[in-house]
């Protein structure tokens, strides 16, 4: 999504607000204002619906907050922090270094969410009228949101969980990639249908309910789709080794050093941080083994699976 205002930085990261977020704001008031007159919330049911909305975007912007939180303290550059059409999304630079760092980084944004759900819902036990109505609401689906959140594909954070167990277990983070954004699609599916039943219903709001499922189908399917993408990307680098690619000509004048043992992500980030033609691949104890060039691993990228 283009456009978008830049509101804040914090932690080194751009928080960016998208047009499709004041959108979707409009779209909620109208969809809760009516549902907030029907249970006398206050005066004006949509300066209710509207303090609603903005109480929910506030909780959306602390789950966002929580992985921008956990992703620095493992020392992850955090870019920039959107808030759009379906809540928020955490832009995260490269990938996590192990499965633990990935599990954490994920599960810290449900976790998030459901604790502001149940602090909001305790909150709604001791007010009355309007306040109650907005508090349960907003309690209600930050918990829905971090039971959703969990589901086991991607781009869910429960995917992303997913992702690093499969990580852990099999050692094969592209197979974790593969299964949850499968999973992901699957999801997505479901809910399609889900939101196709819930517009033959007689409940007066079935239908934008039903379209607003409908657009979170589409997010899911997206999102999984670049997943399963993403994962193609993973299995291609994992395939890539110095020793492998390896040439036993000498090295040329100015190559640059690397370690001969390099592969997968580990040998793109010392090509990475030393831009050259041609590489000396030595051993542990510096011995010239032979030379990598630039173009042999791109080459072997292409053509790998």
């Amino acid at each position: 999504m283009s456009g978008g205002w830049r509101v804040a930085r914090i932690a080194g990261a751009d928080i960016r607000v998208r047009p499709s977020l004041l959108l979707m704001g409009v779209i909620l008031v109208i969809v809760f204002a009516p549902q907030f007159e029907s249970l006398g919330a206050g005066p004006n049911p949509y300066l209710t619906s509207i303090v609603f909305v903005l109480s929910l975007y506030v909780s959306v912007f602390l789950h966002e907050l929580a992985h921008l939180g956990v992703a620095r303290w493992f020392g992850m550059r955090v870019p920039m922090v959107e808030l759009h059409l379906l809540g928020g999304e955490t832009h995260i630079e490269g990938d996590s270094r192990n499965p633990w760092q990935e599990l954490a980084t994920s599960v810290v944004g449900p976790i998030a969410s459901f604790v502001v759900g149940i602090a909001a819902l305790w909150g709604a036990q001791a007010t009355e009228g309007a306040t109650r109505s907005v508090l349960w609401s907003v309690g209600f689906i930050n918990v829905l949101i971090a039971i959703f959140n969990m589901l086991p594909g991607l781009p869910l954070d429960g995917g992303r969980v997913l992702r690093a167990l499969i990580w852990a277990v099999t050692g094969s983070e592209p197979k974790g990639v593969r299964v949850a954004g499968w999973i992901g699609r699957l999801a997505a599916l479901g809910l399609v249908v889900i939101s196709i039943m819930m517009m033959f219903g007689e409940d007066t709001f079935a239908i934008g309910r039903a379209l607003l499922l409908l657009a979170v189908a589409l997010f899911l399917w997206q999102g999984a789709s670049f997943a399963l993408q993403q994962g193609v990307a993973l299995a291609r680098i994992g395939s890539l080794s110095a020793s492998t690619l390896m040439n036993q000509e000498h090295p040329p004048s100015g190559a640059v050093p690397i370690s001969v043992e390099l592969s997968g992500r580990d040998l793109l980030l010392a090509m990475a941080e030393n831009p050259s033609d041609a590489y000396a691949l030595v051993d542990d104890s510096g011995v010239v083994m032979g030379t990598l060039f630039a173009s042999a691993v791109d080459r072997a990228y292409r053509e790998a699976g």
